[in-house]
């Protein structure tokens, strides 16, 4: 039998690696991950309980409602104006999703068809990539560049849209931006919702890890741009932000038109997420607001000590000011490798795991994303365990 949609899927790299990893533990050896971006830290104790309580009432066992119960979508609007000064009509202009993969994805089927076209980064989150062409549309991969240059990926998104045909309904972007970590500032930001006004273009902002930024940079929400709720649509996830991930808590919010259309997709193929969750989200959102920075915090540390390592042995990286990554170019010593290669000695020799960049796109080969999931002591052992490995860096 031929399976739809499933043929025309690469190889998922990532597993490449995953496998080696597992094959060296089962060997005994300690191999530290810092590959997949699954967050290590707990989520909130206040989420923990409440959903606890939820879950004892059996009136919460039942259907719940797939656009997410009144007050999370309240509790989401107070959000955006406590944090980002923008106010959103919970009724109108926010949707429950379960997860930010399945809202994208979701989102990608009532605005993309067959002969349809989107912009999208590369390299990129792989769902930001392959969402459009489980709709059946075409991909216009456009370079975001090696994480110093959001505002040129602007630019670059404007040129290929003059320069394509068909024209592209939607263009794609995420800031800070997984894997590369690149930023933007809301001038660009503004600068890209007055083009897509003017050409009736559908952006779709990823808003991650709107709350996971360094060194006092707060990103931007395409919210608060003027004009941005006839243009565009973002996603915000718990995920990150509150470390819920295996919660599956999203929104979408803005352009009302886009959040009809997805709201009444989604009725036919869900009952939203546990109703327990969605009251436990709630409280969250409400009560636990410091939770995010203080995940930051952390994150920050990590980050430095990563970063202050690797510099100390002679890979230079990039500096993020944001997300829960780092996105590192192959030292040149290495530079005869692809990144698969690269990253499957990393496990070999050095007993650390990363995500090889070819994962998110061609436009990662040459790169390795590094997930800032241990704790410092792990992170400072595992930049030990590369100095160890890359003699050619250690022996000049």
């Amino acid at each position: 039998m031929d399976f739809r949609r499933i043929e025309g899927l690469p190889p998922y790299v990532f597993t490449i690696i995953d496998g080696l990893k597992l094959e060296a533990r089962r060997a005994g050896r300690d191999v530290i991950d810092l590959g997949f971006g699954n967050p290590d830290l707990p989520s909130p104790q206040i989420a923990v309980d409440k959903l606890a309580e939820a879950a004892q009432n059996a009136r919460n066992h039942r259907y719940s409602s797939s656009r997410g119960i009144p007050n999370l979508r309240l509790a989401v609007a107070n959000l955006y104006q406590r944090r980002f000064g923008v106010t959103l009509d919970p009724d109108a202009e926010v949707l429950s999703t379960i997860g930010a993969k399945e809202g994208f994805s979701h989102l990608m089927w009532v605005l993309l068809a067959p002969g349809d076209a989107a912009i999208v980064p590369t390299p990129s989150y792989p769902i930001h990539i392959w969402g459009p062409y489980f709709a059946g549309a075409d991909t216009r991969q456009v370079p975001i560049g090696d994480g110093t240059d959001g505002a040129g990926y602007i630019d670059r998104v404007m040129e290929a849209w003059e320069l394509g045909w068909p024209k592209p309904r939607v263009v794609v972007l995420s800031f800070p931006h997984n894997p590369t970590t690149s930023t933007v500032e809301l001038a660009d930001l503004q600068r890209l919702v007055d083009w897509a006004r003017d050409r009736d273009v559908a952006l779709v902002h990823d808003l991650a890890y709107a709350d996971m930024c360094f060194d006092g940079w707060t990103p931007p929400s395409i919210m608060q741009c003027e004009g941005a709720t006839e243009v565009a649509v973002e996603l915000y996830s718990m995920t990150k932000s509150y470390s819920m991930a295996g919660w599956r808590v999203a929104f979408m919010v803005g352009r009302r038109d886009v959040i009809k259309a997805l709201s009444q997709l989604k009725s036919y193929l869900d009952y939203g997420t546990f109703q327990p969750i969605q009251i436990a989200a709630t409280v969250t959102l409400n009560e636990a607001t410091e939770y995010p920075a203080e995940l930051s915090t952390i994150y920050e540390s990590r980050r430095d000590t990563l970063y202050d390592g690797l510099a100390r042995i002679g890979w230079d990286i990039l500096k993020p000011k944001g997300t829960m990554f780092a996105w590192a170019r192959i030292p040149e010593p290495y530079r005869d490798m692809d990144s698969i290669e690269f990253a499957t000695h990393l496990v070999n020799a050095c007993d650390v795991a990363v995500s090889p960049g070819v994962g998110f796109g061609p436009g990662g080969e040459g790169f390795v994303r590094f997930a800032l999931i241990e704790n410092e002591q792990r992170i400072g052992q595992a930049v030990r365990g590369i100095k160890r490995g890359l003699t050619r860096l250690t022996t000049g």
